[in-house]
């Protein structure tokens, strides 16, 4: 969430920034702003707005007015966390002279202490945002240190919490100053021309001579040129990031959203991420893993932390690691995994699923694991991302860059690696007879045929969600490796449609949640045909019997299942360890229908953001 740029030393600064904006657009805002350099020591030139997801559209109307020589600019797109979204609390900031820009990503959590200091010595905070403070202390510093860098540097010595900043000054008109600390931050350079983003796609258009600020550096960028330090002072090289897709990549291609267009290339997703891992005698090869198999050999319990889709793909991953490698798995909410008293050994293998590698929740899990002595891995679809960089060794997804905010492709992309990863560790471990491991392989290999087959029921999938446009209420269930897809499907629809809809085990609805069925009720089941069919069929009949609508995801052919619901969303028939794979597509098709139905925005639904970096 959030997004920032900068540029410096280009003669379209305005074109940069809002490029850049919009190219930042999918990680979810409410508000943004820009602000220029307008000649040495004169006061900088600001224009902000805060028009939910129109916010840059009418960015593009105010900077009309912008200098046409600025020399360096910074922009922001805000989520609001600390204060309303609002143009007074919209980014960028200023110091009490206006002669000092600064943009943040992240939370100051000490912000406090440090506004109470400058309002006592005469500083005027405008907004109601931590980010503020940050500025003035700049500011203040600016009194006693002889160039922006310093300054900015001895100021983030003190700050606590999470940040990915970006400072410019009307005294040193050339110069962007960035820094991070956990938020992620990248630089760019081209032939006399400086760039600093939140994010890649910012940059493509402009350059591909990018590089990655580590956590806790800060960087000095001019025009065509970057020099870096910690923030102790001490000299760092940054570490050069290799791109393997390029800008269009992040463009809809004719689509109407980019939300249609990944759904449709998740067949290539899945291709992509199984090719060169797994071969059709059952071997695999991950090559970034750095684990050896001595040290798979040695694990002895598996735990899954991740948030939203991406903790869906680690329920699967439980399932596949107890029934591949036969120990124990788990799968936590990062965002509460911190917070317990976790038991964690060396034997224990913390595996971080975050299709950004940025998501904050997930990476204090991952850390507070290596704190306790595990062994962790960062799955992530983002090369070189804080995650993989910390984690002890790496799972790429290649899904390519997803725009949309509701995961589609890069979820499908996670489920594929766990179930290599699984069985690349019962292979590890000795687990599995060659037969077994080339039947598995094969199910796995045919998985982007078979995600293609369900594309192709696309209209079928649409016209059975078209009946469902204006219900209030869903019910979505399955049974062992059903129930993450029927959570995924719950999930998709509250995102995209804004409909209230519920996800149980299917054997836990007698259980309570059966009072809230009544006539009008509408259940979604996962009803393919796994060992446990026959007790989702008499799950199906109690939903029946209190006058429940029933839609279904069955097999192709399965008429026996059809005759028994109201509609159906018919999928290729696979293994049940495959099946999450092949089965959560109609749900995201489903869901999709319905909110465009609705006229919602399927791309940038309200209140999310595709990059969560806040607790």
């Amino acid at each position: 969430m959030c997004g920032i740029i900068g540029v410096t030393g280009s003669d379209a600064t305005g074109e940069v920034l809002l490029g850049a904006l919009t190219a930042l657009e999918y990680r979810g805002y409410d508000s943004a702003g820009v602000a220029f350099v307008d000649g040495p020591g004169l006061p900088l030139v600001r224009f902000r707005a805060a028009e939910g997801v129109t916010s840059i559209e009418e960015l593009g109307k105010l900077a009309l007015q912008a200098p046409k020589n600025s020399s360096a600019a910074i922009g922001h797109t805000r989520w609001a966390t600390h204060g309303a979204p609002t143009v007074e609390n919209a980014h960028p900031h200023f110091d009490c002279g206006g002669h000092l820009a600064l943009v943040h990503n992240g939370i100051i959590e000490n912000y406090r202490e440090f506004a109470e200091g400058l309002l006592a010595s005469g500083h005027t905070l405008s907004s109601a945002t931590d980010t503020e403070v940050v500025v003035h202390l700049i500011e203040e510093q600016l009194k006693v240190s002889d160039s922006l860098f310093e300054a900015t540097r001895s100021v983030l010595a003190d700050l606590r919490g999470d940040f990915a900043l970006a400072v410019i000054s009307s005294a040193e008109p050339d110069v962007l100053v960035a820094a991070r600390r956990t938020s992620p931050l990248v630089i760019g350079i081209a032939d006399g021309v400086g760039f600093v983003g939140s994010d890649i796609a910012a940059l493509l258009g402009w350059t591909r001579e990018l590089y990655s600020l580590a956590d806790g550096e800060i960087a000095e960028v001019r025009a065509g040129t970057v020099r870096a330090t910690d923030l102790a002072g001490n000299p760092v090289t940054l570490a050069p990031i290799n791109v393997s897709w390029d800008v269009s990549a992040a463009q809809k291609d004719g689509f109407p959203d980019f939300m249609s267009k990944e759904i449709r290339e998740q067949p290539r997703a899945v291709a992509d991420t199984l090719i060169g891992r797994l071969h059709a005698d059952g071997s695999t090869d991950i090559e970034e893993l750095e684990l050896t198999p001595d040290r798979l050999r040695d694990i002895e319990r598996v735990v899954f932390v991740a948030a939203g889709s991406s903790y869906h793909a680690g329920l699967v991953g439980r399932y596949a690691v107890e029934h591949l490698v036969g120990i124990p798995a788990e799968a936590e909410f990062s965002s509460e995994f911190r917070y317990r008293d976790a038991v964690l050994s060396s034997n224990t293998l913390v595996i971080a699923i975050s299709q950004s590698g940025e998501t904050l929740d997930t990476l204090h899990a991952m850390r507070e694991a290596s704190r306790l002595g595990a062994t962790t891995l960062a799955m992530t679809n983002v090369v070189d991302s804080l995650m993989a960089r910390e984690a002890d060794g790496v799972l790429y997804t290649h899904a390519g860059p997803e725009i949309g905010v509701a995961s589609t492709k890069c979820h499908l992309a996670q489920l594929a690696m766990i179930e290599v990863f699984a069985l690349h560790l019962a292979e590890a471990k000795g687990r599995l007879e060659p037969n077994e491991r080339r039947a598995i392989a094969g199910d796995l290999l045919a998985l982007p045929e078979l995600v293609t087959r369900a594309l192709s029921s696309i209209e079928a999938y649409e016209a059975v969600a078209e009946k469902f446009v204006h219900s209030e209420n869903f019910y979505f269930l399955g049974r062992r490796l059903g129930l993450p897809i029927a959570l995924e499907g719950a999930l998709k629809l509250k995102e995209l449609a804004y409909v209230r809809a519920e996800a149980y085990a299917a054997g836990e609805m007698k259980h309570g949640p059966i009072a809230l069925v009544e006539a009008g009720s509408i259940v979604v089941v996962v009803a393919t045909r796994t060992n446990l069919w026959e007790k989702v069929i008499s799950n199906i009949e109690e939903m029946r019997a209190r006058g429940a609508t029933i839609i279904a995801i069955c097999e192709e052919g399965d008429e026996e299942t059809a005759a028994l619901v109201d509609s159906v969303l018919c999928v290729p028939a696979t293994s049940e360890l495959t099946s999450p794979i092949v089965d959560v597509v109609p749900m995201q098709i489903f869901a999709y229908a319905i909110a465009k139905a609705r006229g919602n925005n399927v791309d940038r639904p309200r209140n999310l953001a595709k990059v969560v970096t806040v607790e």
